[in-house]
């Protein structure tokens, strides 16, 4: 690993988690963006058309977005979200011009008509600005103004955390999301726009030299994962058979590097057949799969996941987990890809369930390993990228104040899951629970209660303790033992209350089941004991 590459990883490890014991502080604007307010909770988003211009010469974008809604409550007040520096300009209902006023990044609009339960109405939000530049994308949100090697703009955006209220006004909170959304971007008629879901069609304008891509998502999406991409892009795509059918598969690369991209991209299929077998169908076959390159690593844009791997294997060419495995496969179309069962399809309402999103994403790797490698490699791997966790913080971050627990969450959250299905001891009920989670909560925003409901009633375990243990606190269980004779007494240290979590352990090299609590227990076995091990499977100290 060279030293650049070693930085890098460095600070990728280090972005959106506080130091440890520093304490927190929330502001008033965390609370607006962070919890359903009042002038949010009266009305349920149903459809968006965003229709915006992009100019690359001076990085603006302007532009309207269309907001359609269902109201829940008699309300007067609607809360729409744009971060400065960012301009509301005008705002339109039934043809009338309304009053708003703003507070940091908040806008409260002022509804002249009354808003009658169980109608959908409409508001147009006009605005116009130079969007924040992403200065590390994707962990720093914003809007990325480059270039390629040939020279022509490569333009492209990226905002979770932060939030797409960086670049366009909605409502930027996770709990509620438009079941459909028209995305209209208008460009210089010498690049392309590459958006979420399916081209309907491309309108050119010779005045000004420019065109405009229409995009049309059929499925429910979250605000930070709606995304625009523009360069000189250059196309090529496959049909999977998939478990619900063919599936499109379509590819957006920069113009020299089709070639390699053709070669490399073959690891989709690849992706797709491992994670329809553990998780079930590919949520969006009505959207297509896309993989489009950009000027940053990439994200988890649904149906238009973004790749900026450099056509090698790893993560930026290094394996994570120092075993051999993690060079196997590419790190970023596997990790994104994964994304669309567990970010895309399953969303956390709140940005403090994060774990919900990049726990199971991580994990998501091994299980590509262990569907083409065998059930060893994956071991190798999730157990591999231990080295990589600090328990600086707990998994689950502060509810209602858009904020995240710690980055922990990536390979934490894959060992806790790796260790869930040692507990379950049955690999194909273990599947089955992972494809009823992306069966039971489609296109859905969930809570991680929800998920630890679902996992504990499935299992016929209960995990109460283990979720409290391993989510929300920093300590890792402690198996303390010692052994006299032919007994051997055990006991966990480091626990929170309640936590009994059964443990293979090693005797001898024989396979032994123990079942500790914070009280000392034993077991007899026939033979005089030499040695215990702790199964390498289970993350515990």
């Amino acid at each position: 690993m060279n030293l650049f590459k070693a930085l890098f990883l460095l600070i990728t490890l280090s972005l959106s988690t506080a130091l440890c014991g520093q304490k927190q502080e929330f502001t008033h604007q965390d609370t607006l963006r962070g919890s359903i307010t009042p002038e949010r909770v009266w009305w349920d988003l149903t459809y968006y058309h965003l229709d915006i211009k992009v100019n690359p010469k001076n990085q603006t974008i302007s532009g309207a977005n269309t907001v359609q809604y269902k109201v829940l409550e008699p309300a007067s007040t609607m809360q729409i979200d744009l971060q400065e520096p960012m301009l509301i300009t005008k705002v339109e209902q039934d043809g009338k011009e309304l009053d708003f006023r703003r507070e940091g990044n908040v806008f409260y609009i002022a509804l002249a008509v009354e808003q009658t339960v169980g109608t959908i109405k409409e508001v147009t939000i006009h605005y116009e600005g130079q969007p924040v530049v992403s200065k590390q994308p994707p962990w720093d949100g914003g809007l990325t103004w480059s270039k390629d090697p040939n020279d022509n703009d490569f333009i492209a955006t990226a905002c979770q955390g932060d939030g797409a209220s960086m670049w366009w006004p909605c409502k930027d909170h996770m709990y509620d999301e438009p079941d459909s959304m028209l995305i209209s971007v208008n460009v210089p008629q010498d690049l392309t726009d590459i958006s979420n879901g399916r081209l309907r069609g491309v309108t050119a304008f010779e005045a000004d030299s420019t065109h405009t891509f229409h995009w049309f998502v059929s499925s429910p999406i979250s605000n930070y994962v709606v995304n625009i991409n523009i360069g000189d892009y250059v196309h090529f795509g496959e049909k999977y058979a998939g478990e619900n059918g063919q599936l499109d598969c379509d590819y957006y690369v920069l113009r020299d590097n089709i070639e390699k991209a053709k070669v490399h991209f073959k690891e989709v299929p690849m992706m797709l057949e491992a994670f329809e077998h553990w998780f079930g169908p590919y949520p969006f076959y009505e959207d297509g799969y896309k993989l489009v390159e950009v000027p940053y690593l990439g994200m988890e844009h649904q149906s238009s996941v973004t790749y900026g791997n450099g056509y090698q294997q790893g993560y930026l060419g290094m394996d994570l987990s120092d075993t051999g495995w993690g060079l196997k496969f590419d790190y970023l179309i596997i990790h994104e890809s994964g994304h669309e069962w567990f970010a895309n399809n399953i969303t956390y309402k709140d940005i403090a369930d994060m774990w919900v999103h990049e726990g199971f994403t991580t994990y998501s790797e091994n299980l590509f390993l262990d569907y083409h490698y065998g059930k060893a490699a994956s071991a190798d791997y999730v157990i591999g990228l231990r080295k990589n966790i600090r328990n600086d913080r707990p998994l689950i971050g502060t509810y209602n104040v858009n904020h995240e627990g710690s980055g922990d969450m990536y390979y934490k959250g894959a060992n806790i899951l790796h260790t869930l299905r040692q507990l379950i001891e049955n690999d194909e009920k273990w599947r089955l629970i992972l494809r009823g989670l992306n069966k039971e909560f489609y296109h859905q925003t969930v809570t991680t209660q929800q998920i630890e409901n679902y996992i504990s009633n499935k299992s016929g375990i209960d995990l109460k303790a283990f979720f409290d243990q391993y989510l929300r606190t920093t300590d890792i269980p402690e198996l303390d033992f010692h052994t006299k004779k032919n007994k051997l007494c055990y006991r966990w240290t480091n626990v929170v209350e309640g936590f009994d979590m059964p443990v293979k352990v090693l005797v001898d090299g024989q396979e032994v089941w123990i079942q500790p609590s914070t009280e000392w227990g034993k077991k007899r076995l026939k033979q005089r004991i030499q040695e215990v091990e702790i199964d390498r499977n289970f993350y515990v100290e």
